[in-house]
């Protein structure tokens, strides 16, 4: 690495990259918490993206819990949503370093776009639970918008099949992708040359926290459909 030092500037260490990723956004977490302590607490302004998906999605607009295992999972899903959320502000001070690095003292980094690359598409991967629990991912909804609300449901649960299919074949490939690329020690080709395994775990685990959201919003699709069954019988 000093061999690198000397034609690039400053190299980030492989060790704090990933140290870094690990613990900053618990920093950030705990400052927010201790931030939001001392001042009062705002009134409660609904976004009107929510309203609108309140509106499209059944399930968020009458406030489906679930059960103790919908709830863990939900849970897990919140707050995997806000640790990488606070990734974004590093490619923000990554770039930020790389321009002044550039255009000040004219010595481009080797390691500013593959840092934030990999960061974005590890975000990519995990972020995929917690857009499922806000019902925020991509859907044709042309005959869904048709439907009544317990046609909708009645649709979110056939649809599922489709999901689980798509979510099981995605954990599978990215189990295997991990294993191979940690037993070959592989790392990236560029110049840096970070270890690839680990973005390939953050695709196994976005997997599974993908599978998770999903079997949480079918028992909870499930308890409302029966529900709503109910309410239409009496």
């Amino acid at each position: 690495m000093s061999g690198l030092e000397e034609g690039f500037g400053f190299v980030m260490p492989h060790w704090l990259y990933w140290g870094w990723l690990a613990v900053m956004p618990l920093i950030m977490i705990a400052w927010e918490n201790r931030q939001s302590k001392k001042t009062h607490p705002q009134p409660d302004h609904q976004d009107p993206a929510a309203e609108l998906l309140a509106e499209e999605d059944p399930l968020i607009r009458y406030g489906i819990k679930g059960n103790i295992v919908t709830r863990i999972i939900d849970c897990t899903s919140e707050k995997s949503g806000l640790f990488i959320a606070f990734w974004t502000i590093n490619t923000v001070i990554f770039y930020f370093f790389e321009v002044v690095m550039r255009y000040l003292f004219n010595m481009p980094t080797i390691w500013v776009h593959e840092a934030s690359f990999l960061l974005f598409g590890m975000q990519y991967l995990l972020a995929g639970a917690y857009a499922m629990l806000h019902g925020a991912h991509v859907r044709v909804d042309i005959v869904y918008n048709l439907l009544p609300d317990r046609g909708r449901v009645g649709m979110d649960i056939f649809t599922s099949v489709f999901f689980f299919i798509f979510a099981l074949a995605l954990a599978g490939t990215s189990l295997r992708f991990f294993t191979d690329s940690f037993d070959m020690g592989e790392t990236t080709v560029e110049t840096w040359g970070i270890q690839y395994w680990p973005v390939k775990g953050m695709m196994l685990l976005g997997a599974i926290l993908l599978l998770l959201a999903g079997l949480s919003k079918l028992i909870k699709d499930i308890m409302l459909f029966v529900e709503m069954g109910k309410e239409g019988a009496r």
